[in-house]
């Protein structure tokens, strides 16, 4: 009662009072003693769930903050992954890694099979090289990297940037370079396996260091960049790489880089006299001679699809298709001799792109491997030698000449395109049957007549 009052500051009653006195006292103290109790459980209790609320929403903020973080740290690490893999294909050069496993793949196809039956030799051929490739141009940005600091089209390079250490590239272009040669060796022949190896050292020897030194580089590099497709051909056919089809395809790629690389030079003539490279077009003003150049191995190019007609190896439509080919090709390095302007150096550049895929598949197609008749276990050479066909005959259809010729007395001396059509070539190859068949029947007859004679004498 008295801590009552004194809570509520009420005076405290000493003395007699009444009992109704009293008692309606005791009353009113005790109903504001329980109303006061129950305000103070009332405001624990609200304080304890305020509390507990405050915890679970520090909880769930924690959660939510933990999530948030794992998820951010989840997707850093998948950047720096990314990035990783970036930086290492940057310094495999890719691209370009590209071209030498299609030109590898054209070599081997260029065989004419088999092929089923040698899947695994051409798997490790296409992939070995590419790793020789990938080694080549590793060791490459290696010993050049101080001077890709200096040129703005090479300063994005993994070694520059920081994003790959030297070490990491070394240990990279040592395991590429050894799983590629390790990869030719068990899987394809010793003629293979040694070209792949001595490119790897061309190109990240010689040609890296003439760079510096001499304007020769080009033509060194341009070897490299021609073996591939000789190696597709020696893995196909066991190591013959002396054989015309494969010199044919060297010659190529050989005279094909010319053009592309002397244009691409002129582009960047100040970015590679930046970087201190000996390049054709660093070293004149007025880009004379490297137009001369490009001018003269187009001209030198324009002569394999008769080169490789006049040697049996494809049909005289290589021959005709390639005069328009060259014609394009010719125009626009000529265009650039006559102008020399970056413009008309890149019109060269973007032309030698498409130019080349567009003459390999006219080799293949028009090549003599595809009319010998392949085994009927090699279903993907069938198929290969199948789809040519039909191109040929479909190409036939869309000849002047071959519309003409059955109309001329004596078409076959008028038109110099030895071709003819499906239904012609069955018919001649008949008649080839049926003389070759009365050829016989002769000869064992004017024998009998001989043994008759000399019995009768």
């Amino acid at each position: 009662m008295l801590r009552t009052r004194r809570l509520f500051n009420l005076p405290v009653r000493t003395g007699n009072s009444s009992v109704l006195h009293r008692e309606f006292q005791k009353c009113i103290n005790s109903g504001l003693g329980n109303v006061v109790y129950n305000l103070r459980v009332t405001a624990g209790y609200q304080q304890r769930i305020f509390s507990t609320q405050r915890d679970a929403t520090t909880d769930a903020s924690a959660t939510a903050s933990s999530l948030i973080t794992d998820e951010r740290t989840k997707q850093k690490n998948k950047a720096k992954g990314n990035q990783a893999v970036k930086a290492y294909l940057e310094l495999a050069k890719a691209k370009l890694s590209s071209l030498v496993v299609a030109t590898t793949a054209a070599g081997f196809v260029a065989a004419g099979g088999p092929i089923s039956t040698q899947l695994d030799v051409l798997g490790s051929a296409v992939l070995g090289t590419a790793l020789c490739s990938s080694s080549a141009a590793a060791w490459n940005q290696i010993f050049e990297k101080d001077l890709d600091a200096k040129m703005k089209r090479t300063q994005q390079r993994p070694l520059v940037t920081g994003a790959l250490s030297t070490n990491q590239a070394m240990t990279a272009a040592t395991v590429w370079g050894c799983s590629g040669v390790g990869l030719l060796a068990f899987g394809t022949d010793p003629v293979t396996t040694a070209l792949g190896a001595g490119n790897t050292v061309l190109y990240a020897g010689l040609y890296t260091y003439m760079k510096r030194f001499s304007i020769y580089n080009t033509w060194v590099g341009a070897v490299v960049g021609a073996v591939p497709p000789v190696m597709g051909w020696t893995a196909a056919t066991g190591g013959s790489f002396m054989d015309t089809e494969a010199l044919l395809l060297g010659a190529t790629l050989y005279l094909w880089q010319m053009p592309h690389f002397f244009a691409l030079s002129y582009m960047h003539r100040v970015d590679y006299q930046r970087g201190g490279f000996a390049m054709v077009p660093c070293l004149e003003e007025d880009g004379e001679k490297t137009a001369n150049l490009i001018v003269r191995y187009a001209w030198y190019l324009s002569t394999i699809p008769i080169i490789a007609t006049a040697t049996q190896v494809t049909s005289s439509m290589f021959a005709l298709e390639g005069i328009a080919l060259n014609a394009y090709a010719l125009t626009v390095a000529h265009k650039f001799r006559n102008e020399r302007t970056n413009a008309n150096a890149r019109k060269v550049f973007l032309t030698s792109l498409w130019y080349l895929p567009c003459l390999l598949m006219l080799f293949l197609i028009h090549s003599k491997v595809w009319h010998e008749d392949k085994d009927k276990d090699d279903a993907i050479a069938q198929f290969l030698s199948d789809q040519i066909r039909f191109i040929q005959d479909s190409g036939r259809g869309l000849c002047v000449h071959e519309a003409i010729l059955p109309r001329l007395p004596k078409g076959k001396d008028a038109c110099p395109v030895t071709v003819v059509s499906r239904q012609s070539r069955n018919a001649i190859q008949e008649a080839s049957a049926t003389v070759q068949a009365t050829a016989e029947t002769v000869a064992n007859s004017a024998k009998a007549t001989e043994s008759n004679a000399s019995s009768n004498s």
